[in-house]
């Protein structure tokens, strides 16, 4: 089952981001990460706060991506300077990533994706594609109705649809807008990065194990 949420655990065997969680902090608090993986990121996905790590001090606002693989043991945020919400990522990816940041969806768009075809109704300008890498969607805010493999999920705040190279993927149906994290993890295969379509890039070639 592609959809999981946070915790120790609880991703499917195959993962490499194998723990996330969705931290909200209040203006003017601070926050201390203990280190649980060698490869980290942190993603602010709204909000300005002061980030010490690797030696330094930045000032990471609403969409700031930050890798965090070093020997450090910790990290923390100094100081919230409004409200924010981060997005912690861990796990055993490789060197050579896809991709990683925010994405956002709404509702009534009328469909002008360039995706590949599909048999389901479509409320939203997002495309059925598939990657030469996994990718993992975690929403912090929003509901809406994921396709992952070929199977219909119900998601919203705190929930992490994976899906493994190769499986096509859509979110056709937004019933609050979304607002959510993407992270596309070690390329493999071909190694394109971004969406891929049958009709542009050749068939997919899911990894079947990875379900």
């Amino acid at each position: 089952m592609p959809v999981f949420k946070s915790g120790q655990d609880l991703t499917p065997s195959w993962c490499e981001m194998t723990y996330f969680e969705i931290i909200r902090l209040s203006a003017g608090t601070t926050h201390t990460f203990v280190r649980l993986t060698q490869k980290e990121k942190l993603i602010v996905g709204q909000g300005r706060c002061r980030i010490a790590f690797a030696g330094r001090t930045a000032v990471a606002e609403t969409g700031a991506n930050l890798d965090l693989t070093h020997p450090e043991g910790s990290f923390m945020v100094r100081a919230v300077l409004a409200d924010s919400t981060l997005i912690r990522l861990c796990g055993r990816w490789g060197d050579e990533v896809g991709g990683s940041g925010l994405f956002s969806i709404e509702k009534g768009i009328t469909r002008q994706d360039r995706g590949d075809p599909v048999d389901y109704p479509k409320e939203t300008n997002f495309d059925s594609h598939y990657h030469d890498c996994d990718e993992y969607w975690i929403l912090f805010q929003g509901r809406g109705l994921a396709v992952s493999e070929g199977k219909f999920y119900q998601v919203g705040p705190g929930d992490c649809v994976a899906t493994g190279m190769g499986h096509h993927h859509d979110f056709p149906q937004v019933f609050e807008p979304v607002r959510a994290v993407y992270f596309e993890t070690t390329l493999e295969g071909q190694k394109r990065r971004g969406h891929l379509w049958n009709h542009t890039h050749g068939p997919a070639q899911p990894k079947k194990d990875r379900i």
